[in-house]
């Protein structure tokens, strides 16, 4: 196989690499619902009676969702912080409405973004587990107190009170602080029964399958639940394992979280310590949609005799996937920021990243600096590349002799093709495999350019005004386009006719691929191209100009 062939095969492998990874993400169908099926426990009889966690894991899991119909009483309340605004409904004391004030709407700039919210069911639900403690579906009563952040205040506390049944008193208690997305979620139990409680709490949150605003075929990115514990490390569910049963993850462990995922955002419940923690997840059976589901996490109670008062309290982080705040929530929670195989690679770029952005103040230029700074990295592998392929650019037109001179004799052929090489000290593979060892890096660096929240409304320059967005204008992929027709007439003339037509197609077919693309990843390809043409020119004028005449003579003598 001669250069030209395996770089086409190297071009086609990579678009194929992009597109099969999109593929793989956004084509993940939910089968219909059957009776009976499409969900990972058999869905418990409504009733009082609710198994401890640890008998009957699944049968709790069941229960929590099954717990009690709705109310048309409960009403909401309206918090705001300095970083976002939020509403909490009476029933069950639930996390039903959430807007960012940093990050503005996808689809609609004039709006913000908006986290939990009623279109996607998206919800953070707690309750009690034991014989007439509040569930999520219990109306709750709020206690006056302030709902917003007052200037010079660091934080404020919202106080939602159960209803008091055979003398035990549940309160539900929110801590809202100043710059923060954490969110302290409590119960306080007091029992003024007769009897003995052993209660357990249960933390959850409700999403339905329907992807984010933004998410698309070309760049699918994961929308699902998540595991991690310092055992089992991080583990992604796909809601359709959930549904059809087949969903693997950490069932129980002393540490660890559990996640809702969505592109650039997430939502965690992360008990802290060392408390034995139990983790479920489940399609609900009855809801009409057909594609709603839960993930939450179960933590024990303190035992509580008569008189006595405890409090159980696991931390909801709400918001952007700014993997600093992330770190300090709970370990390992920065995976939420997922760049699969390739993390090893794309961590320390995106630590890069964001150091230059530290110094010039501007996400589009540090995504210049940096692609500039790993092209200067990458210069002797790019020049040897460079090099092998302007050799083979001169001895085209000698190649293409050969090939018409030998056209019946394919081993003839190839010896000759054998002997100009070792006669012009050309390596076949030298262009290519430079390549190979470079394309983790540039594939790494997508990632982290597609994962990173911090281009979510990103100026650069003029028209650019958001990073995360496509070009409204379309004038970087044009860009593209055009630089790699440049590239293209850079390398040597494929001797095959269909190779040739094939990679005149190519910078098209790339071109209508980023007009769909976030701009923030088209700078990237277009800085990169044009520094590879500047590179790529510089030596194939050098090799030109230093060509052997008397030996080319010579050949063509024989």
């Amino acid at each position: 196989m001669d250069t030209r062939r395996l770089m086409l095969l190297l071009v086609f492998g990579l678009s194929l690499f992009m597109l099969w990874d999109a593929w793989v993400k956004y084509q993940n169908p939910v089968p219909a619902p059957q009776a009976g099926a499409g969900v990972s426990a058999p869905a418990a009889a409504e009733g009082t009676h609710v198994p401890q966690p640890g008998s009957s894991l699944k049968a709790v899991a069941s229960q929590i969702n099954e717990a009690g119909p709705g109310t048309a009483a409960a009403e909401t309340l309206s918090v705001a912080t300095d970083l976002f605004k939020a509403e909490i409904s009476t029933q069950g004391g639930d996390l039903v409405w959430m807007e960012l004030s940093q990050y503005k709407s996808h689809s609609d700039k004039e709006k913000q973004f908006q986290l939990f919210e009623a279109r996607h069911k998206y919800a953070a639900q707690t309750g009690l587990i034991g014989d007439g403690l509040p569930n999520h579906k219990t109306l709750l009563k709020p206690v006056p107190g302030p709902r917003e952040l007052a200037d010079g205040q660091d934080a404020f506390q919202v106080r939602l009170e159960a209803p008091t049944v055979n003398g035990v008193k549940a309160t539900k208690v929110y801590t809202f602080r100043r710059n923060s997305y954490l969110i302290d979620v409590a119960w306080e139990i007091e029992n003024g029964g007769q009897q003995t409680l052993a209660p357990h709490a249960y933390f959850q949150l409700q999403r339905d399958q329907t992807p984010p605003d933004g998410d698309s075929f070309m760049l699918a990115t994961f929308t699902g639940a998540a595991v991690y514990t310092e055992a089992e490390k991080y583990q992604k569910v796909k809601f359709e394992q959930i549904g059809d049963g087949s969903a693997k993850f950490a069932k129980q462990a002393n540490d660890g979280w559990l996640a809702m995922v969505q592109h650039y955002f997430v939502a965690a419940w992360a008990p802290q310590g060392g408390m034995p923690r139990e983790f479920y997840m489940r399609k609900i059976a009855n809801d009409p949609s057909g594609g709603l589901y839960t993930a939450g996490v179960i933590v024990p109670v303190e035992q509580l005799a008569p008189g006595a008062k405890a409090e159980v309290k696991v931390p909801l982080f709400a918001g952007p996937q700014e993997q600093a705040r992330l770190k300090e929530v709970a370990p390992g929670l920065d995976l939420v920021v997922d760049y699969g195989w390739l993390h090893i690679i794309a961590a320390p770029i995106f630590w890069a990243l964001e150091f230059i952005n530290k110094l010039v103040g501007n996400w589009g230029w540090s995504i210049v600096v940096l692609t500039v700074i790993i092209k200067l990295i990458f210069f002797p592998l790019s020049a040897a590349s460079y090099k092998s392929m302007a050799k083979m650019r001169k001895v085209t037109p000698r190649l293409m002799q050969l090939k018409e001179r030998f056209a019946d004799d394919k081993m003839r052929l190839n010896q000759e093709m054998m002997k100009l090489y070792q006669t012009e000290k050309i390596n076949p593979l030298g262009g290519c495999l430079p390549i190979l060892i470079q394309i983790p890096v540039f594939i790494a660096l997508y990632w982290v350019l597609l994962g990173a929240v911090e281009m979510r409304d990103a100026p650069w320059v003029g028209w650019i005004t958001d990073l995360s967005s496509p070009d409204p204008w379309y004038v970087l992929p044009a860009i593209m386009m055009a630089t790699m027709f440049i590239q293209i007439k850079l390398n040597p003339t494929p001797p095959d006719p269909i190779q040739a037509k094939v990679m005149m197609i190519m910078p098209l077919i790339f071109g209508i691929m980023f007009f769909f693309f976030p701009a923030g990843l088209v700078l990237y390809w277009v800085v990169n191209n044009v520094l590879s043409i500047a590179q790529q020119w510089q030596i194939t004028r050098m090799i030109e100009s230093g060509e052997d005449k008397p030996k080319a003579a010579n050949d063509a003598k024989a």
